[in-house]
């Protein structure tokens, strides 16, 4: 009886186990929530937005010869220190159309004439022609290695001149005037029949 009561208890035991096994894989597959995707990210800081909406009208090509550098006197020969450079530099102007807002606009609806105030033209852009550019000849005293940055200022120097160059032959003048002329074709390509443009 008891070998009896022994394989009763054996079985239930097992059976209960299987039991519970069961449920528990039928309540696994029982999701009572769906499913939802999350993706968890750190803050994103935007530290600076520019947006540029340069319309360059006039390009100019200057150069110059640049003679930069330390003077000693009669003690050149032992510590001077010179360089002689040839410059060659493109400038462009034009006008940045991001500063148009509506109030640039003036329009009739009548006549279908507009007004159209444009910002002041700017020098956009300086590039040195490295190619072109070169130092045609350098003097250093007997005692002295020469400045390393010297070249660098050199170029500096140039520029300077050379955007002084382009300013001076009107060069933000010419790009009102030819930024004035594309902006008035686009206009009448848009319909209006009359189209004005002052520079602010």
């Amino acid at each position: 009886m008891r070998s009896v009561g022994r394989l009763v208890a054996i079985v239930l035991v097992l059976g209960l186990v299987g039991l519970t096994g069961y449920v528990g894989v039928k309540l696994a597959s029982i999701d009572p929530t769906p499913e939802v995707q999350f993706e968890r990210v750190g803050p994103a800081t935007l530290e600076s937005i520019r947006e540029l909406a340069d319309l360059t009208t006039v390009e100019m090509v200057q150069y110059t010869t640049v003679e930069k550098g330390s003077d000693r006197g009669w003690l050149n020969w032992a510590s001077g220190d010179r360089i002689y450079m040839f410059a060659v530099a493109k400038i462009g102007a034009g006008v940045d159309l991001a500063a148009l807002d509506e109030g640039s606009f003036v329009v009739d609806q009548q006549t279908g004439g507009v007004l159209i105030s444009l910002p002041a033209a700017k020098i956009t852009y300086v590039s040195i022609d490295n190619e072109a550019s070169h130092v045609y000849d350098r003097e250093t005293g007997v005692f002295t290695k020469g400045d390393p940055n010297l070249e660098k200022a050199a170029r500096l120097a140039a520029e300077e001149i050379l955007v002084q160059a382009a300013l001076d032959q009107g060069i933000i003048e010419r790009a009102e005037d030819a930024a004035g002329r594309f902006i008035g074709e686009f206009l009448k390509g848009l319909g209006y029949t009359k189209v004005t443009v002052v520079t602010a």
